[in-house]
């Protein structure tokens, strides 16, 4: 019984999408109402409306910015989902530890019962699935990362005036993070950006996405209506609406950043976060 009704939803549901697809416009027809009425009204009026050159940062941000809130909020979501079903708070030790002396690299493996070198400054942890020390690979991360964060960091404020915005720069800085990670181990990354940090910036974006929202309508505009803040800003409506779309540009970044850091934290360690890649 049950087979049989899921056959037929799929024929009634299938069918009605199959019906309903006759009525969208040709793939690729320059007639479609996209073609006519949209596309040319965003590529005149991107600038005066919003002073962003940058067509697609001003659409994504501006023009259908109640669809891209809505999309940091599935990665927010997303990132709380895995957070729920990979998590473990089991207080259960490693059965082996691991001890490299740093000074001449020599390893020490410590079972149950063993004397521990904690917080020691001659000693460091190393996973009990043993990848050998690099120095070349940690000091080259070293050197690395600080241009990376900076190259994010402009990918996110220039994203009005060239390729780039809130979830490219978000992704770059959350790549960042997962290198330092596995160039160190995960006990470095997490010391560096905890949990917590992680947790806190994921939903700190999305809120400071929907507060800009909000702030608007206390200046009496509409929700996202950004042209709204130009008394706040003592600029133009266009200015207004240009450095709105920086601010929640800056929301998506954290928020995708963090929640990249938190699900590589958890699948790496099995929800541990006391040893992984």
């Amino acid at each position: 019984m049950k087979k049989f009704a899921v056959i037929l939803g799929l024929m009634i549901w299938g069918g009605l999408l199959i019906y309903i697809a006759d009525d969208f416009p040709g793939w690729g027809d320059p007639q479609a109402p996209a073609s006519v009425n949209l596309s040319p009204y965003y590529i005149e009026q991107s600038i005066p409306d919003t002073d962003v050159p940058n067509v697609v940062t001003s659409i994504l941000a501006d023009y259908r910015g109640f669809d891209t809130m809505f999309e940091t909020a599935v990665i927010f979501t997303a990132g709380l989902a895995c957070l729920f079903l990979l998590r473990s708070y089991s207080t259960k030790e490693p059965d082996v530890y691991l001890y490299r002396h740093t000074a001449t690299g020599v390893i020490l493996r410590i079972e149950k019962g063993g004397t521990i070198p904690v917080g020691s400054a001659d000693f460091e942890r190393i996973d009990a699935t043993w990848v050998p020390h690099d120095l070349i690979i940690k000091t080259t991360c070293r050197l690395i990362l600080p241009f990376v964060f900076i190259f994010a960091l402009y990918v996110i404020a220039h994203g009005h005036h060239s390729p780039g915005g809130g979830f490219q720069g978000g992704v770059i800085l959350g790549a960042a993070t997962i290198i330092f990670a596995i160039s160190y181990n995960l006990r470095t990354a997490t010391r560096n950006i905890t949990e917590r940090f992680a947790a806190f910036f994921s939903a700190a974006g999305v809120l400071l996405y929907a507060s800009t929202g909000v702030l608007c309508m206390f200046f009496g505009g509409n929700f996202l209506d950004y042209g709204a803040l130009a008394p706040l800003f003592g600029t133009t409506i266009a200015g207004a609406r240009s450095l709105g779309i920086l601010i929640v540009e800056i929301g998506v970044g954290m928020s995708v950043m963090a929640v990249m850091s938190s699900i590589y934290y958890n699948i790496s360690s099995n929800g541990r976060l006391n040893e992984g890649l």
